[in-house]
């Protein structure tokens, strides 16, 4: 594979994506892929108006938008590549390390709790306020009490220094920082959650993802809307296939496949020679 591309990224899941292209382009030296990562709202914008033709997000696609495609005679390849989480972190000098997601919900509703001083987003168009508005059902963000930022980078080091925040970022973020994130992260506890299924508290671990006991899950998407067999098409192979998934693994996140494990079975024991 050969060739240069762009690829639009929903910045909530950034990390993931940077270690698949450094991988691939590490494979096939005549590839160079362009990672931009925007807001879901303007990654979904970009591929519905095709000024983006490949984009990794946190959702699929809606009806309408999918008959927007349909128009244009487009057909959307949509490939499940991860799934990722959702979770909420606190500054380590807050004792509390648990919280019931319907205390959150109540919160996004406008409805007070005294253990929340206030939540924390990366972005007001991006995809994790868009997940918990949709848990909220609520078509606006509470004027009080809710903050965003710009990246989820400043998320952190803004609840790592003010107690009683909580910040809904990501698990990627956290499981994979940068070099220079690394202090601001140990100064977070990622929070357990409690959902609406038991009265367990569960945390964004890759062992609860794939037992399917965290109650924030959400699957990843590489949308391909190239119309041929181009460098997208190969890149989106690539991050489904068994080099992609190891990947996802090695993340912290759950493949959507099991990579396989070659096993080498011997016909007899050699010993050790004395």
């Amino acid at each position: 594979m050969k060739g240069s591309l762009d690829i639009t990224v929903d910045e909530t899941v950034k990390p993931i994506v940077d270690d698949q292209v450094a991988v691939f382009e590490g494979t096939y030296y005549d590839a160079k892929i362009h990672v931009k990562p925007k807001s879901e709202a303007e990654v979904i914008n970009d591929l519905v108006n095709q000024k983006a033709k490949v984009v990794v997000t946190a959702r699929t696609l809606t009806n309408e938008e999918l008959k927007r495609f349909e128009k244009s005679k487009i057909n959307p390849r949509i490939t499940p590549f991860a799934v990722d989480a959702v979770a909420f972190i606190s500054s380590k000098s807050n004792n509390d390390t648990l919280i019931a997601l319907k205390s959150v919900i109540d919160f996004m509703q406008g409805k007070p709790d005294s253990k929340i001083k206030g939540l924390v987003f990366d972005n007001p168009n991006s995809s994790t306020v868009r997940y918990m508005k949709e848990l909220a059902k609520i078509k606006d963000i509470p004027k009080n009490g809710v903050f965003s930022f710009n990246t989820n980078d400043e998320v952190i080091k803004f609840v790592s220094e003010n107690e009683g925040m909580i910040g809904v970022i990501g698990v990627n973020w956290l499981s994979q920082p940068s070099q220079n994130m690394t202090n601001y992260i140990s100064k977070v506890n990622i929070m357990g959650v409690k959902g609406t299924k038991d009265n367990e508290y569960h945390y964004p671990s890759q062992t609860e993802l794939m037992e399917g006991k965290y109650p924030l899950a959400r699957d990843l998407f590489i949308i391909n809307c190239q119309g041929y067999s181009g460098l997208g098409m190969g890149f989106s192979s690539f991050i489904a296939g068994e080099i992609g998934q190891r990947i996802v693994l090695k993340s912290s996140l759950m493949p959507v496949k099991t990579p396989s494990r070659k096993l080498q079975i011997r016909s007899e024991i050699i010993k050790d020679k004395e």
